[in-house]
């Protein structure tokens, strides 16, 4: 299943009742997403809280955005009014950086979820409607079973038997700068690999030929183990669906480097090559 969708085909579904439109507005420097929300979302859209619905309370131990509870995901997949058979669309104004985590949790529990692609910016772009205020629809009865998509914990990276993506910005990677962990660097043997290059100057993905090639001269190879990590498992989701666009079976460290970090021990390189 094509994990994307564009704005031509969502626009022409706009109003089946079996189409549920989530708004998963958030950035690192402004996490609150609702204002922008309620000033102008697609119709029919609901918001989605990333810090609240879409991880787990953050610690030291397990990191800024620590995978939600099953029960917890269930309950909020049911307040955006999602029910059983329903398909799922995910948008943000971030090229799908926030929106991706989730499309990764929903396509992880079962869902048919799909990721607008160039989300507010095309749909804006091509002279569609926006609607103001906040939706509250019905409660849904969805059935969530997590386990479809492959992940890795801290313990699989010491050392990774395959190709570790690093997703964040190359200064970070290089441990120049570091915002928000506390200290700066990468995993040793994690190779470098933006999710800004995953997309055109559009904000849409690269056809996936060309997320192929540039994810094979990155290393990745058909058939051999990858993972991606970035600060703290979000944008890392984007770098999965680019990944399998690109035909490969990637796994995902949500604790990525805000937990690798945080641990005492936990080796860390400096610089441009891996390690």
């Amino acid at each position: 299943m094509d994990p994307l969708i564009s704005v031509d085909d969502l626009a022409a579904r706009q109003g089946d009742p079996s189409l549920v439109l989530l708004d998963v507005r958030w950035r690192l420097d402004r996490p609150d997403g609702r204002p922008e929300y309620r000033a102008g979302h697609i119709p029919g859209a609901v918001f989605v809280d990333l810090e609240a619905e879409l991880a787990a309370p953050p610690s030291p131990a397990a990191g800024r955005h620590p995978l939600p509870a099953p029960a917890d995901l269930q309950a909020a997949a049911r307040r955006w009014g999602i029910h059983g058979g329903d398909s799922v669309v995910v948008y943000d104004d971030l090229g799908g950086m926030s929106a991706a985590r989730g499309w990764w949790l929903l396509a992880d529990a079962g869902v048919d979820v799909r990721l607008l692609d160039g989300g507010l910016r095309a749909w804006r772009d091509a002279g569609l409607p926006l609607e103001a205020g906040e939706r509250a629809p019905a409660p849904g009865d969805v059935v969530l079973t997590p386990g479809r998509l492959p992940v890795v914990d801290q313990g699989d990276l010491e050392p990774f038997a395959g190709v570790l993506l690093d997703a964040r910005a190359a200064e970070r990677y290089r441990g120049e700068v570091e915002p928000v962990d506390p200290r700066a660097g990468h995993i040793p043997g994690a190779v470098s690999a933006p999710t800004g290059e995953n997309l055109g100057p559009d904000g849409r993905f690269l056809p996936p030929d060309a997320l192929r090639r540039r994810f094979e001269a990155l290393g990745v190879r058909a058939g051999e183990p990858v993972a991606a990590y970035c600060g703290s498992g979000v944008t890392a989701s984007h770098e999965a669906l680019a990944l399998v666009l690109a035909g490969f079976t990637p796994a995902l460290y949500p604790g990525s480097w805000s937990q690798w970090s945080n641990s005492e021990g936990a080796p860390v390189a400096t610089g441009p090559a891996p390690r």
